[in-house]
């Protein structure tokens, strides 16, 4: 086990390095900077545009700062070395002169709680009613629940918040949800079974958009992991024995039958702090996902290459993570390759 998690941690950081230097590489290519997506200040005057002040002198220091007059290898040898001594640099337009940690940092609690509710909701829902579909498969019932969750799932995120927005938010149909989220300023005033309310009323749509597509992609998962393990010689075994169906069902057919939801699992770990950028928009939510969009928009190259190294250590720590759980779920695999 020890040498396996050792191989794959070097593995780890070899792709890491790679994934970022690509994303620099990608980065820097494209169109744009961040001295030319965002003017920095305005000088009024005849001087304003002088090579030794005004705009054209902050936008100059901001690019030897960025080392973007350098070759591309060059600039990212000086980013990966301030990372080496845990600096990610300063926002370069989204906020100039921040460190992008702070600003990862302050969006990064909205964004966890939103999802961590969302994938919470998803598989305590999702997977018993999968069961229930396999063991009744190609009854009226379970084809009533495919059809229900085929059109579910269709349904695009941005028409369902939107709707969700118009019938039950304020100005709507049945104005229960507030328009706009609280700030953090007018939840302190409030005592703890209001803020409670609060943020329930804020995140309740938000985190129904956000669990509703994984909730009919994960149920089908499920349904199809347990139609391939229902029939195998060792469930008819179990029921032979007069094990209950419960026991027979959860303990021997669903352990089989996890796998695949592990999979899904270990590639829900970057979801759950990237955000979404489509349901923070229409919401209104200063998480992770505007953050992102905010640093696309505004080519803040800082704040871009610190989101992609986040994401790049969680998913590849998602992927380490589901192999563990394979073990967990099923002792016969081994991570050696081999039986131990």
């Amino acid at each position: 086990m020890i040498r396996y998690l050792a191989q794959r941690l070097i593995l780890a950081v070899f792709t890491l390095l790679l994934i970022l230097l690509v994303s620099y590489v990608l980065l820097r290519l494209a169109p744009g900077d961040p001295t030319r997506s965002t003017m920095l200040g305005s000088d009024q005057g005849s001087n304003a545009l002088d090579s030794g002040r005004g705009v054209f002198a902050r936008n100059q220091a901001l690019r030897d700062k960025l080392h973007l007059d350098q070759p591309i290898w060059v600039g990212f040898g000086y980013w990966f070395g301030d990372v080496l001594h845990g600096d990610f640099g300063t926002s370069a337009s989204v906020d100039p002169g921040r460190p992008v940690t702070e600003l990862i940092l302050d969006r990064l609690p909205v964004t966890v709680a939103l999802n961590v509710w969302a994938v919470l909701i998803t598989y305590l829902l999702a997977i018993p009613l999968g069961v229930y579909s396999a063991l009744r498969v190609d009854r009226w019932s379970d084809r009533l629940i495919a059809l229900g969750l085929f059109i579910l799932y269709s349904l695009p995120v941005i028409w369902v918040g939107l709707l969700l927005q118009s019938l039950f938010c304020d100005g709507g149909k049945f104005p229960f949800f507030p328009l706009r989220s609280p700030g953090p300023a007018d939840l302190l005033k409030l005592d703890t079974w209001a803020y409670l309310w609060a943020l329930f009323k804020a995140y309740a749509l938000p985190v129904l958009c956000l669990a509703y597509g994984g909730f009919a992609a994960l149920s089908r998962f499920a349904r199809n992991g347990m139609l391939e393990v229902i029939h195998e010689d060792y469930i008819r075994t179990a029921r032979a024995k007069g094990l209950s169906e419960f026991t027979v069902i959860w303990r021997h057919a669903f352990r089989n039958a996890v796998i695949t939801l592990i999979t899904l699992f270990g590639g829900l770990l970057p979801t759950l702090v990237a955000g979404s950028i489509i349901v923070e928009y229409i919401f209104n939510i200063q998480g992770m996902g505007s953050l992102s969009m905010l640093a696309l928009s505004s080519r803040d190259y800082p704040l871009q290459m610190a989101l992609f190294a986040f994401a790049g250590i969680l998913t590849l720590g998602g992927i380490l993570l589901a192999d563990l759980l394979y073990v967990a779920a099923d002792p016969r695999i081994s991570l050696t390759g081999r039986r131990e």
